[in-house]
């Protein structure tokens, strides 16, 4: 006869197998770790190749189509009109600088000579037409990953 006080497992409908033992949930746990270990480690992977492809992507020159100067005209205007001094016009990784952005980070004086790719394209048409009108270029190191520079952001300033 069963009481209102009975805390036997059979009358709660469970039995000896409900429960694992210390050693099985122990065994469980590492389980979940090594599948939470896979996943990060997965997404890693993805991230690098996303970094390499962007990276290879950024070695080779970009088209410039009277569009694509336009559309970064109306930025600049744009930004302008909202009273800003200055507008990040590209952002890369370090490693398309030569030194992976010491000499950015340094605030050296030869610091568009490390550029390449893309990086050194934007350089090369500021100097050779925004320049000459008055703007100003600068680079700076706009995310630290773990402590080490990651991405520079190119500025186009016009104060």
């Amino acid at each position: 006869m069963e009481t209102a006080h009975d805390t036997s497992l059979e009358t709660r409908g469970l039995d000896d197998e409900a429960f694992m033992s210390v050693a099985d949930l122990r065994k469980y746990m590492v389980k979940v770790e090594l599948a939470k270990a896979s996943q990060e480690e997965a997404a890693h992977d993805q991230a690098a190749q996303a970094k390499r492809e962007l990276l290879e992507k950024l070695s080779q020159p970009m088209d410039m189509p009277p569009e694509r100067i336009r559309a970064f005209l109306e930025r600049v205007r744009m930004a302008a009109e909202r009273g800003e001094m200055e507008l990040m016009i590209g952002r890369f990784p370090v490693e398309l600088c030569t030194d992976h952005g010491r000499a950015i980070n340094m605030a050296e004086e030869g610091w568009p000579d490390t550029l390449t790719g893309v990086a050194r394209q934007i350089y090369e048409v500021w100097k050779e037409h925004l320049q000459p009108l008055g703007y100003k270029l600068r680079a700076l190191i706009v995310d630290w990953p773990q402590g080490f520079p990651g991405d520079v952001g190119l500025f186009l300033a016009w104060s």
